[in-house]
């Protein structure tokens, strides 16, 4: 099966390095560079998992959350936060839907953390789709992209 992602980021050149890293692992991308664009493209296509930058013009990470969680079309999609912020925020960003969390600086300064993104990203969407196998799975992976 072929993972379709989202990836929402408004930066031109993070775009670029970050949908190259995924189209090498086999991943079909969609782009978004705003909030609005994510959530219209997110009810159109139906991804099976969101990279979701929290910096966004027109409407931020926080909100596109709220958007998608509201909305029965995009409510299971798991949203993965992929930034360049503190995860100091991480668990409120939990509590408010998104399934985990990604430093988007890791794949720079890290040669493993490629398979590490990989891994979390199928992880979470293997668990979106039988969920009552999600809890400890993803909860082992959300560990090792913190490390």
């Amino acid at each position: 099966m072929k993972i379709t992602v989202l990836l929402v980021e408004d930066s031109k050149l993070q775009k670029l390095v970050n949908e190259r890293i995924l189209h090498k692992a086999g991943y079909t991308v969609l782009n978004a560079a705003d909030g609005q664009e994510a959530v219209r493209l997110a009810r159109k296509a139906i991804p099976d998992i969101i990279l979701l930058d929290m910096m966004l013009p027109k409407l931020g990470g926080r909100e596109v959350i709220q958007a998608l969680r509201a909305d029965a079309s995009t409510a299971r999609i798991p949203v993965l936060v992929f930034s360049g912020l503190s995860q100091a925020n991480e668990a409120k960003l939990t509590e408010e839907g998104a399934a985990g969390y990604f430093a988007k600086s890791r794949l720079a300064d890290h040669p493993e953390a490629e398979q590490e993104l990989f891994q979390l990203i199928e992880g979470l969407v293997a668990g979106a789709k039988s969920p009552g196998k999600a809890g400890a799975k993803t909860g082992t992976l959300k560990a090792a992209a913190r490390a």
